[in-house]
């Protein structure tokens, strides 16, 4: 498979209130938008929020996770806090070595909140000796 590019396409329930919390509580900047839809940046990934196709009898909640790595966890956790966004786990750093603090979005789709530290392996480039 030869692939191009990728996106996560979500479908919310209340699209407005999606792209706002998007936008404005996350801060990430909009790639394109289009008649009922919003494309977001999301580090090398796209996040597209979607006005349609939505079926009535679609499952509640988001089966999976967006995983999105940041500078300072405690840093935009304490900004999402300011921002009364629901912070479902504070940071904390996990048995693999990251550190971790997860919200969720208004569909209650989770969002781990991710921070690589200085000394962890994905830290290393290519060819190096790992431990």
């Amino acid at each position: 498979m030869d692939i191009l590019s990728s996106r996560i396409i979500l479908r919310p329930v209340n699209y407005e209130q999606t792209v706002v919390f998007y936008r404005e509580a996350l801060e990430l900047a909009i790639a394109r938008e289009y008649p009922g839809g919003t494309v977001f940046f999301a580090g090398q990934s796209l996040i597209e929020v979607a006005g349609h196709h939505r079926d009535d009898g679609a499952p509640a909640g988001f089966a999976g996770a967006l995983w999105l790595q940041v500078r300072d966890v405690g840093d935009e956790i304490a900004r999402l806090a300011d921002r009364h966004v629901e912070i479902d786990r504070l940071p904390q750093q996990e048995p693999w070595g990251l550190i971790e603090a997860w919200v969720h979005d208004p569909d209650g789709v989770p969002i781990v909140l991710v921070q690589v530290p200085a000394e962890h392996p994905l830290r290393r480039g290519p060819g190096s000796v790992r431990d």
